[in-house]
This record gives structure tokens, sequence and C-alpha cells, in this order.
């Protein structure tokens, strides 16, 4: 048991980075789409015409569960988990892990922060609802943020070598 994994200690770094960038973005943007979703269903018991409206400042944090899944799909499918089977270095796998930390953790807290700016959209539209552009720019620019981490965990990704280190 223990030289299996002595052998295989670069294929499992390799799959607890892809394993974080995908729960702590995934439990981000859950966190943040549920309150969104509690301030969206408050005010559609008072005027359900504003179901469009607020569904879009909803569905705006979910994206950094969606950046994090991107991040672990292409660290499981280079170290071969999705086709050929390669041979993982504990440095390879080191890298994989590095590389999905800036989408773990940068996905997971602009994902909540992008939630808190979307509730705050969510009023502004109740109360204003000639103000949704304005309204909606707040939260997209959270959602920079998430896009930054998601190159940096991307270029990382890409940049590692598939040769045995």
């Amino acid at each position: 048991m223990l030289s299996a994994l002595v052998s295989n200690s670069g294929l499992i770094l390799a799959l607890l980075g892809a394993a974080l960038a995908t729960t702590l973005a995934g439990i981000g943007s859950a966190i943040a789409v549920g309150k969104a979703g509690i301030a969206a269903a408050g005010v559609l018991t008072e005027d359900p015409s504003k179901f469009g409206k607020v569904l879009i400042f909803q569905l705006l944090p979910a994206t950094q569960g969606i950046y994090g899944l991107l991040i672990g799909f292409l660290i499981i499918s280079n170290v071969g988990l999705l086709g050929e089977a390669k041979e993982v270095s504990v440095v390879q796998g080191l890298l994989y892990f590095c590389a999905a930390m800036p989408i773990a953790f940068g996905g997971l807290i602009s994902a909540i922060y992008q939630g808190k700016c979307s509730i705050a959209g969510i009023a502004t539209v109740n109360k204003k609802p000639d103000q949704m552009g304005k309204a909606i720019l707040l939260p997209a620019m959270v959602e920079t943020y998430a896009i930054l981490a998601l190159l940096i965990s991307m270029l990382a990704v890409f940049g590692i070598p598939n040769v045995t280190i």
C-alpha cells in the first residue's frame, strides 16, 4: 500500500489540485448563488415580472464554479485519467497542484464577493428597474478577478511539460 502511494504520489498531488480547484470554486459559487437566490425570491414575491432581471444577478457568481471545473478537467485530462495513462512525477504533480491554486482560492473568494454585489444589484433592480445596466456592472467587475485567476491557472497547466521531470 505504501509503495503504491509513493509510486503514484505525483498523480495524487495532481488530483488533489484538480479536486481543490473544482471544490473550492464550486463552494464559493454555491454560497453566492444561494444567497442571491434568496434575495431574488424576496423580490419575486413583490413583483414576479422581474424574474429575468434578478435571474441574471443570481447566475453571475456561478461562473467561478465552472472555471474551477474547467481547470480540474484540464488537469485530469493532462495526467491521463481521461485517455492514455501517463506517468506523473512528483514535480509534475506539485506543478499541477500549484497551477490549480489561483482558481481554487480566487474562485472561492471572488464568487462570494460577487454574490454580495449581485444581492445589492437585485435590491437596486427591485427599487429602480431602469438602473439594470449600471447595477450589473458592479458584480461584473468582481468577475474580472475570477477571470484573471482562471487565466493564470490555465497558463500554468498548459506550461507543465508532458515529459517526466
